[in-house]
């Protein structure tokens, strides 16, 4: 790609961008959320078209008007969120807009014929999965080999690979990590984008780093330092990456006494207090979000209580667990935390309206500084608090569901995998605001896959495995290892 430009006024994402990838590599491309990273590689999979330069393929010029077109040309584009139909089978997904007919009076779908097609690729890359299991009945591990499968069916030979293991477990990941390996070894380019400094580490031959819309270094990743990367990344250094805090822990805010709900968890008993963050670790299916699900109110409680400041909660609804006191960010932002096509500031007051005077009737001038003042808060990169909130990137979405559970006053925040698919100087800013939650008195439960990340912001680790907690450990006394050990032992 040589000096692509694309601007989407009044702001300029990528200038003239130049990007080189060596055939048969893995070339990471690093950069905050809002880098140009997601706008450059939708430019070379032809869903953008962009205003100047152009894009050279074995040394041919290319013209991708639509994804269509890049896909002919054997460029494959594998989002961070999947484009699967949950509803149809493997093989119907595999084939999905480019199926095997039977020619004839009436033209129909050569079942036998996609099922044997799908085998013999899976025979091919060593890939095990069942090719009519429904799309819905499968790990996200297993989704992305689905996805993976449709690239190579169409004899892809650069696949783009957009934070490919964000919502995978270890095993999972590990798999697909073989499975690139494989890939590269029969000369297949990938382009990997990922905020895990420790995968591209492992994986990338080369690496580029996007900062502004424009390339900031480009070098082999033997003479890149993560580090060093990171300091390209966000312009600056990173000192102190999770942010100390002295904890002021007070009394219970939280407690659950005997929880077990219709989405499997089990007796689940546990207690928060003012100014503590707690972590709750566990592997993927381990009932993690379910019992954020139950104590939000999503789903149905069928045993058990859940007490705030010693008062028992009757929470049927989420709209309860809000008016009790209650803030739930849910793992994924975009289909269960967002209303991405509304505005920025109604996302933030829209389960707000009766808490700020607005129950009746609105008051868009009172409503618009409310949001500005928080967006300040949060330090919210947007254009206006009317711009949509599918225009922010990850990391400022995140901030804007933060922005809500500021604006109601929540004494008990659940956080879900609160820095998932966003960059490390978010990351930093997201724990900086955790802390700063904390230091007012708040309790906060936060669930993530990343135990670093849990060493490195709470106090409390409860551990959780097959819908239970399998222990509780204070994270100055304990260590990763013992709370692997919790999470994947049957004791």
């Amino acid at each position: 790609m040589e000096g692509i430009v694309k601007c989407f006024p009044p702001v300029t994402a990528l200038d003239h961008v130049s990007l080189k990838i060596r055939r048969g590599t893995v070339h990471a491309l690093c950069g905050e959320n809002g880098a140009g990273k997601s706008t450059l590689m939708k430019i070379l999979s032809g869903v953008y078209q962009p205003d100047d330069g152009k894009i050279i393929l074995n040394g041919e010029e290319q013209k991708f008007v639509r994804p269509a077109d890049s896909l002919r040309a054997g460029i494959s584009m594998l989002y961070q969120e999947l484009e699967l139909a949950p509803s149809l089978t493997v093989y119907e997904n595999v084939f999905l807009g480019d199926e095997i007919l039977v020619r004839g009076l009436l033209h129909r779908v050569d079942t036998a014929a996609e099922i044997a097609a799908v085998k013999r690729l899976m025979a091919e890359y060593g890939f095990s999965l069942d090719p009519s299991a429904l799309i819905q009945s499968l790990s996200p591990g297993e989704c992305q080999i689905v996805e993976l499968m449709k690239a190579l069916l169409h004899q892809a030979k650069l696949i783009v690979m957009d934070e490919p293991t964000s919502s995978l477990s270890e095993s999972e990941a590990q798999k697909l990590f073989r499975v690139i390996r494989d890939l590269k070894a029969r000369g297949i380019t990938m382009i990997y984008i990922s905020h895990r400094m420790e995968e591209i580490k492992m994986l990338a031959d080369d690496i580029s780093v996007l900062r502004d819309g424009a390339v900031v270094r480009s070098a082999s990743a033997s003479d890149l330092e993560i580090d060093e990367v990171i300091r390209y990344m966000v312009g600056r250094e990173l000192h102190d990456y999770y942010p100390r805090r002295v904890p002021k822990i007070g009394e219970v805010v939280f407690r659950a006494e005997g929880l077990s709900a219709a989405n499997g968890i089990r007796d689940i008993s546990f207690q928060v207090r003012s100014g503590e963050i707690v972590g709750m670790a566990g592997l993927i299916g381990a009932g993690r979000s379910e019992t954020a699900r139950a104590i939000f109110g999503v789903d149905p409680v069928t045993a058990g209580s859940c007490f705030l400041n010693g008062t028992l909660l009757k929470i049927g609804s989420p709209r309860d667990a809000i008016r009790s006191g209650i803030a739930y960010l849910t793992e994924d932002r975009k289909r269960t935390g967002l209303c991405t096509g509304l505005a920025c500031a109604w996302n933030i007051t829209l389960p707000n309206y009766g808490s700020i005077g607005m129950k009746q009737v609105l008051n868009p001038a009172r409503e618009r500084r409310l949001t500005e003042e928080l967006g300040d808060k949060v330090h919210l990169r947007w254009s206006s608090p009317d711009a949509p909130a599918s225009s922010l990137s990850g990391g400022n979405q995140q901030k804007l569901l933060l922005a809500r559970w500021l604006l109601a006053d929540s004494e008990f925040l659940i956080f879900d995998e609160p820095t998932r698919g966003i960059d490390v100087g978010a990351k930093k800013e997201i724990y900086t605001l955790l802390n700063e939650l904390a230091s007012e008195g708040r309790a906060i439960l936060v669930i993530s896959s990343e135990l670093p990340e849990l060493f490195g912001i709470c106090d409390r680790l409860i551990v959780m495995r097959d819908k239970r907690i399998a222990g509780e450990r204070i994270c100055a006394e304990t260590d990763p290892e013992e709370i692997m050990h919790l999470a994947a032992v049957r004791q």
